[in-house]
């Protein structure tokens, strides 16, 4: 029994080890670039912990401190919520071989279907008028991620090529459906920017009252609970990761591979649907046009898919990590006494890059370390 216990742990250790290893290479790196700006990086790392709102959870905080940690905490929740979901958005389909690069034009094009549904039929009742609003920007997304299924199933287009492009498409057709006299333009007609959603459709608050956290949470929660479910525990996620490992041993053992590829990057997409619609439901309720082009929402989940190693207890963790940074770094957390927030947010920036690289290559690494394992037991055959 010992003995199956350590081969479980010697199987799983990498999975754990090397993102933890990466993040913490990627901290060590920033603190040495803080130290080169003048400021001492223990205490910038503490304030911008500190600007996170996680020492909420602490029962040594003093309660004078709460309030202002129980801000910060629901703003990093509010945050990890849309990374949880375009994180799933590229791990679904990364499970069945593909690259999924277009979380965020998924996540804008599900921002207009939640604003298309949610700034209509005012007297619609609540929970009618919000699940409908949530399913308009799972349907746009999944659309979106199905057209480059879609291309993949019937002619083979990359799908690293083709979100790509959507992306650009969505980001460009949002800002035109918003901007001055465009079609989804709200009231104010010298702003760029959509209708505000109506109070049917905004998702309930969970936690506080001055900008609080949303049930949008409990949504990305959810989603983690469904992407493990299905993938590792139904015969659709057998297929699915099957057509991943080896498209052509799936295609002989009667799966139907392009209607996975198809299927998963439809999922995905609806996953960062979902993503847009929490953001503009559950806080921002109208979007402006300058906002689309800036949103770096689906592409921070690439990281988070990454550094989490496509699992759902890895993308919550590197989701929080990834929110709690943002915040963190904020100008309205940080003390501009310990680290000036201007360079704090470079900081972040320059964290998240490295976690990307040193993530790719823990996978150069962990190719190299299985090598030399297969090595090692050819030669005990070879004696």
């Amino acid at each position: 029994m010992s003995e199956r216990i350590m081969a479980i742990v010697r199987a799983r250790a990498p999975g754990v080890l090397l993102p933890l290893a990466t993040t913490m290479l990627a901290f060590l790196i920033g603190g040495l670039v803080v130290a080169l700006t003048g400021h001492d990086p223990f205490s910038a790392y503490r304030a911008i912990f500190d600007g996170t709102g996680i020492t909420y959870i602490f029962p040594w905080t003093p309660s004078a401190d709460k309030a202002f940690a129980a801000l910060n905490l629901q703003q990093t929740l509010i945050l990890t919520t849309p990374l949880i979901l375009t994180a799933l958005a590229v791990a679904f389909p990364y499970r069945c071989g593909m690259f999924n690069i277009g979380g965020q034009g998924q996540y804008t094009v599900g921002i207009v279907g939640a604003i298309w549904v949610g700034t209509r039929w005012p007297h619609m009742a609540k929970p009618e008028h919000l699940a409908l609003a949530l399913l308009a920007a799972a349907g746009a997304g999944a659309l979106w991620g199905a057209i480059a299924g879609a291309m993949k199933a019937a002619v083979g287009a990359h799908e690293v090529i083709s979100t790509i492009m959507l992306n650009w498409i969505a980001i460009y057709g949002a800002q035109w459906l918003f901007e001055l006299g465009g079609p989804m333009q709200g009231p104010a007609r010298d702003v760029p920017q959509s209708s505000e959603v109506v109070d049917s459709a905004k998702l309930p608050a969970i936690w506080g009252t001055l900008q609080p956290l949303h049930a949008g949470f409990y949504l990305a929660l959810a989603a983690l609970v469904v992407y493990y479910v299905v993938i590792n525990r139904t015969t659709f996620g057998f297929g699915v990761r099957a057509v991943g490992h080896n498209p052509d041993a799936a295609r002989s053992s009667g799966i139907p591979v392009a209607r996975n590829y198809a299927a998963a990057l439809a999922i995905g997409g609806a996953f960062a649907g979902l993503a847009g619609a929490c953001d503009v439901l559950g806080w921002e309720y109208h979007i402006v046009t300058n906002d689309i082009a800036a949103s770096s929402v689906g592409f921070i989940g690439i990281a988070v898919a990454l550094l989490g190693r496509n699992a759902a207890v890895g993308i919550l963790l590197s989701a929080l990590l990834f929110g709690g940074l943002q915040v963190g770094t904020s100008t309205r957390s940080l003390d501009p006494t310990v680290f000036p927030p201007t360079l704090a947010s470079n900081l972040s920036t320059i964290i998240q890059g490295l976690i990307v690289l040193f993530v790719g290559a823990d996978v150069l690494i962990l190719a190299v370390w299985n090598s030399r394992r297969r090595l090692r037991r050819r030669r005990a055959v070879s004696a």
